[in-house]
């Protein structure tokens, strides 16, 4: 039986079962560039390999569903929902080996040391997000995730003007708020050229 911590939660012990260590994948691009289509691939071969997989999400992304990360061709595994960065390290399991975290743009500035904290533990962490809003300005967040990570893949869409390769999200919207949870109903890939400030 697993010891349970004064505050209810397992503690996170190392992870024995990693010889060389563990490690950091940052998965990032545009929206529409298949981010968490990536994401969910590796994590279903890791699964395949028998490795035990935890997913987590942000609570304020609720596009598709709660319980779920899904990619825009509706792909999906179950995720954990959680309001703050920290609440995966209380809720990830002692034997978990790969940590998946998807749109990790909206979570708080802890996110990169829960990161670096599972990959010190031994296990593989990928994270899959937006590296730039809507304004083309790079989040901070997944820029800083990106600086620690052993490999960091950046996809590309196509631009839904003109059809080059896409590394921006044009929002329809017309909002101003950094974070706005949205899909097609609410963003474009967009070119450099054909982007709109």
């Amino acid at each position: 039986m697993r010891k349970t911590a004064r505050n209810g939660h397992r503690p996170v012990a190392p992870v024995a079962w990693s010889v060389g260590g563990g490690w950091i994948e940052s998965v990032v691009g545009s929206m529409f560039s298949g981010k968490t289509q990536e994401l969910i691939r590796r994590l279903r071969l890791a699964q395949i390999a028998r490795q035990s997989v935890q997913v987590f999400n942000s609570a304020l992304d609720v596009r598709y569903a709660k319980d779920h990360i899904v990619s825009h061709d509706l792909n999906k595994t179950p995720s954990i929902a959680v309001a703050k960065a920290r609440d995966i390290l209380t809720r990830v399991r002692c034997d978990t080996q790969v940590v998946g975290i998807d749109e990790v743009q909206f979570f708080d500035e802890d996110i990169v040391d829960v990161c670096e904290t599972l990959a010190d533990q031994g296990r593989r962490v990928i994270v899959a997000g937006l590296d730039q809003d809507y304004r083309g300005v790079p989040f901070p967040v997944t820029c800083r995730l990106m600086g620690v990570s052993e490999f960091v893949t950046k996809n590309l869409a196509i631009c839904t003007v003109c059809g080059n390769p896409a590394n921006r999200s044009q929002r329809l919207s017309g909002g101003r708020k950094v974070v706005e949870v949205g899909a097609a109903d609410k963003y474009e890939a967009r070119c450099r050229r054909c982007f709109k400030r």
